[in-house]
Formats: structure tokens, sequence, C-alpha cells
């Protein structure tokens, strides 16, 4: 007897307990090399030597990646003020809310409610053949209209939802790194602006000395008319030039103010260090993440909503099954407020319902296919993730496999052009050379100059931007499990 009773009870608590339709879900394959790429472009870079699991530059904070205290002072400002991040903070407390939304379908909703109706029934409607006025006071327990999930479509939805909040998760992980390194890069942007504007004011004190003494020359009848005109052209030139950096600079600062947050003083630039000689950024430790897929909050981010799309395609497929949904209340009614709780007053109700679908021209069908298709549009999302962290990657690497030999060039460039522009004036003011020469050497040695400069903002850049695309401070992805994300 008991064995007989046990069997039923099991039945019923496995249909309680639902069955799901969600597919499993597998991994896509990595659509990118598994090797950094190597070669010429790369031989001095960390993408020469194999990929390390140990301490990496991805592995460092920004506190510890950005060494200049004027630098992590803006970059914590931003992460406070930038509004940019509040609204992918916001988006998370939304993800989340959604979430909660869905799962609380998974249990009854219990009301409590009271009513009173009172009605008055005419004279030939009434068995007594007289009109009266009746009331009818009623308290009541009970639920409405729960879906029992035997069929898992509430929980596919509710793993979507959760799926759908990791990712926004990862989203706002993705735009903090990105906020980190936009504000470094704007401003050493604005440093080597002011580098530029300082070379320019230099070099148009310089150039306006040498109008003023090729001048006073010519009057005095020494060179020629075309001597004075070439001078004036360099003076023009550099005020030019001056004007564009002055214009620069306050952009520079326009558009630091909008990623910080908040107004950018000009003390900004009191007492900050050159490019070349500030110590800014850590230096590049050897060795690459050995798995850039847990790093890199974006790719993580485009797996978890693949993960939400294969879930939407559990709930698509349980609606092909029937739908029990449960009314149920409980209370007490009286034809009086008095004796709303008198004994003999209880009133129930119970009302099962259940859906089968049969016709709906394809609808079920057509919503299917929608969701597969929404999957595959996840897996090449996916894809397409990590080929464009691995092309950012290799494109970092390439360029600081390069760019420190660019910048020992640039500077040796500097020394000679220096060279060539100090005979050419030592010449020309012993009369052995025209003044057109001592105007070429000094307007390459001012071009080689913001070379330089330029150099050193793309070798510093570079090293932020492949902080960046490492997933530099992202903390390694933890194991999640389904449950309450709270």
């Amino acid at each position: 007897m008991t064995k007989r009773r046990l069997a039923p009870a099991s039945l019923a608590l496995l249909l309680l307990g639902g069955c799901s339709f969600i597919p499993d879900y597998v991994r896509p394959g990595s659509p990118v090399p598994q090797a950094w790429p190597s070669g010429p472009a790369y031989m001095d870079s960390a993408a020469a030597l194999p990929a390390s699991a140990g301490p990496t530059l991805a592995d460092l904070g920004w506190q510890e990646f950005f060494r200049s205290t004027r630098l992590q002072e803006l970059i914590g400002t931003a992460l406070a003020n930038n509004r940019d991040l509040r609204v992918a903070a916001l988006n998370v407390e939304q993800a989340r809310a959604q979430y909660r939304i869905e799962r609380s379908t998974l249990l009854p909703a219990v009301d409590v409610g009271g009513s009173l109706t009172r009605q008055r029934t005419p004279a030939d409607l009434s068995r007594t053949g007289r009109a009266s006025v009746g009331s009818q006071w009623e308290a009541s327990i009970g639920t409405t209209s729960f879906e029992l999930d035997l069929f898992g479509r509430i929980r596919s939805l509710e793993q979507s939802a959760l799926e759908s909040f990791f990712a926004t998760e990862q989203a706002q992980a993705a735009a903090r790194i990105s906020l980190i390194a936009e504000v470094a890069n704007a401003y050493l942007t604005l440093l080597a602006d002011q580098e530029l504007l300082k070379l320019t004011e230099d070099t148009l004190r310089t150039q306006q000395q040498s109008f003023d003494l090729t001048r006073r020359s010519f009057d005095r009848g020494v060179g020629t008319q075309l001597d004075v005109a070439q001078a004036r052209t360099a003076v023009e030139t550099a005020r030019a030039n001056r004007a564009a950096y002055v214009r620069l600079i306050a952009q520079d600062k326009n558009a630091l103010a909008l990623l910080v947050g908040t107004p950018i003083d000009d003390s900004v630039l009191d007492g900050a260090p050159s490019l070349g000689t500030g110590d800014f950024v850590a230096d590049l430790p050897v060795g690459l993440p050995s798995d850039l897929l847990q790093r890199r909050p974006d790719i993580i981010e485009a797996e978890y909503n693949l993960r939400a799309a294969n879930a939407n395609i559990g709930a698509a497929r349980a609606a092909f099954f029937p739908t029990i949904g449960l009314t149920a209340s409980a209370g007490t009614a009286s034809a009086a407020l008095s004796g709303l709780f008198d004994g003999g007053s209880g009133a129930w109700s119970f009302l099962p319902q259940i859906g089968l679908p049969i016709f709906d021209y394809g609808l079920r069908e057509a919503n299917l296919e929608s969701t597969k298709v929404q999957r595959e549009i996840g897996v090449a999302r996916y894809e397409r993730a990590i080929q464009v962290a691995f092309r950012e990657v290799s494109d970092a690497l390439a360029a600081q496999g390069t760019l420190d030999d660019q910048l020992e060039a640039q500077s040796a460039l500097v020394d000679a052009t220096r060279s060539s522009y100090d005979l050419s004036i030592l010449r020309y003011n012993r009369g052995l050379d025209s003044f057109l020469n001592a105007l070429d050497s000094q307007r390459s040695l001012y071009s080689a100059q913001q070379d330089l400069i330029n150099a050193r903002l793309s070798q510093l850049g570079n090293l932020v931007t492949l902080y960046k695309v490492l997933g530099g401070g992202a903390p390694a992805e933890p194991v999640r499990v389904a449950g309450n994300p709270e």
C-alpha cells in the first residue's frame, strides 16, 4: 500500500518540478589562431614570447599601471562623475529588476482583498414582487491565474533574464575600462599639445629674432629683399601654428572635462612633466594573458547574450505544450458587515484552467524559428567579438614592437637636424650660404621636433591601448551559477 501511494506522489512532484526544453549550451570555437602573431614587427614586443600564465600587463590594476598622481586623480574623478558610466550602472540595475520580475512568476502571487456589493433589484425581477436593495460583504485571500510551469517556459524566460543581467554587468565593466583608457589618452594628448605649443612659441621667438636681424641687415645694405620675405614667411607660419595649438589645447580641455564629468581647471597642466621624462605608466611586463576570453568584458558580455538567446529557445519550444493556470481564493461572505466572520460564512473557489494550442497559423513555429535565428546571431556576434579583440591586441603589439625603434630614430633625427641648423646659421652669418638654406634647416628642425613629441605620444598612447585591449584591470570572470544575483 505504501508503494502504491508513493508512486503517484513521486509523479506529482515530477510534474510540479517541470522539465526544460533549453538546448544544451556549447561554447562556439574560437575563430582566431591559438598563438599571438609574430614576425619582424613583433620582435621587440611581448608577442614574440609564449602566452604566460603568470603576472602580465592585464593583471595590473589601473592605480598600479598609471603612475602619474595627477592622472590617477583624473581617472578617479571620472569613475565617480562620468555620465556614460552612470548610465551603464543604471542599466545593470534595470537588468537586475527585470530578472526579479521574471523570477517572481515562478511562484504564485497571493492577494488579500475585500469588497462591498450593493444591488437594487426591481419589483418585476424580485421573487417577492417588491423592489429590494441587497448588500454583500466579502473578504478573501487567494491567487489569480498562476501558471504551473510543467514544461519550463517560465524558467526559460527567467534563465534568459539572468543571463541578460550578467551581460549587462560585463557591459558596465567594459565601459569602465574604456573610460579609464579614454581619460588617460585625453590627458596625454593635452600634455602633447601643450609641449607642441611651447615648441612653437620657442620657434616663433627664434624666427622673430632671425627676421629682425635679417631686416636690419637689409637696411644696412647686406642681404636681399627675398631674405626678408622668406624670414617673414617663417614668422607668420609659426604664428599660425601657435594659434592652432592654442585652439587644440582648449578643445583638449573640453574633451577631458566631458570624460571626467567636471570642469577642468588650468592647474591640470601645472608641474606636469614632458612626455619624454614623465613616469606616466608602468613598464611593459613580459608575457601575455593565457586566455583573453576570460578577461575581455565585451567577449564575456557577448557570450552571456548568446546564453540568453539559447534560453529563449526553451521558452519557444514550451509554447507548443498545454498551459495550466490556477485561480483559487478562500474567505468569508455575508449580507452584513457584522456577520462577515460568523460561523458558516466561509466561502472558497477553485478554478483550474488548461489551454491547449491547436491552430495558430504558424505563430509558434515562426516564434521558435525566430529564437533560433537570434541564437545564430548571438554566435556570430560572439565570434566577431573574439576577432575584434584579437585584431586590437595584434595591432597594439605590432605598434609596440616598432614604436621604440621609431622613437629612437626620431630622436637621432632631431639631433641631426639641430646640427644641420646650427651649421646653416653659421654659414649664413659668415656669408657663405643663402638664407634659404638656413630657413630650410630651421623648418626641418621644427618638423622633426614636432614628430618626436607625436612619437612619444603614440608610444604612451599605445601602452594605454594595449592595457585596455588586454582587459587590463578587469578580474577574471567568476564561475556563474543560476540563482539570485543580488
